[in-house]
Parts: C-alpha cells; sequence; structure tokens
C-alpha cells in the first residue's frame, strides 16, 4: 500500500518562501512521476510541478521561475520549493506518486496540506 506523508505548508505573507516535502513509502514502482498539485475549492486539482525518476520536470505556467522541485529516488522523497509566492498560490496542495505503466498511470496522493499567502 502506498503511502505519503508531507510536511511543510502554512503561511506566509506575499514574497515570502514555504517549503513542501512529501515522502513515498509501500512503493517499488521504478518508473514514476513525484510531485505536486494543488485545488483551490470549487476548483479542479492542477499540476504544479512533478519530475519523473530520470529527472525530466513539468512546471505550471504560473510557477515557472519562482517553484523549483526537486526528489531523492533513493529517499523515494520530493521537495518543491515555493519563492516569491503570491496570494493566489492559496490552495490545499497534494503529494502526488504516479506509477507509470503499460496499461495507463495509476495516481497515488497524499492528505494534503494547507498553503495560505497574504497580501
Amino acid at each position: 500500500q502506498v503511502q505519503l506523508v508531507e510536511s511543510g505548508g502554512g503561511l506566509v505573507q506575499a514574497g515570502g518562501s514555504l517549503r513542501l516535502s512529501c515522502a513515498a513509502s509501500g512503493t517499488d514502482f521504478s518508473i514514476n512521476s513525484m510531485g505536486w498539485y494543488r485545488q483551490d475549492p470549487g476548483k479542479q486539482r492542477e499540476l504544479v510541478a512533478a519530475m519523473t525518476t530520470g529527472g525530466s520536470t513539468n512546471y505550471a505556467d504560473s510557477v515557472k521561475g519562482r517553484f523549483t522541485i526537486s526528489r531523492d529516488n533513493a529517499k523515494k522523497t520530493v521537495s518543491l520549493q515555493m519563492n516569491s509566492l503570491k496570494p493566489e498560490d492559496t490552495a490545499v496542495y497534494y503529494c502526488n506518486y504516479k506509477w507509470i505503466r503499460a496499461r495507463g498511470p495509476v495516481d497515488y496522493w497524499g492528505q494534503g496540506t494547507q498553503v495560505t499567502v497574504s497580501s
């Protein structure tokens, strides 16, 4: 059973920084992507940033140049450094572990952590 444990998040003023971390356990899927999504109430969950096992990254346009994703494959952890935060970054952030397989991907989710950016 895959488990994702998140840490970080909280309240910060606009222009500040936060770091989110996520540790995966219960998986030995060698080909995968780990990353972060966010969701506002009443809106769809959207990709923030993700990184594959091989190091390929994908960022939402709205966070490029401000957020940086990193991962440690040996420790099965992924982190998101968020700088120059804006009020519109306020959301619940979810860690995602995506098992990439021939039959199609399987997603696993963390419980979510609140990020609030005050103006």
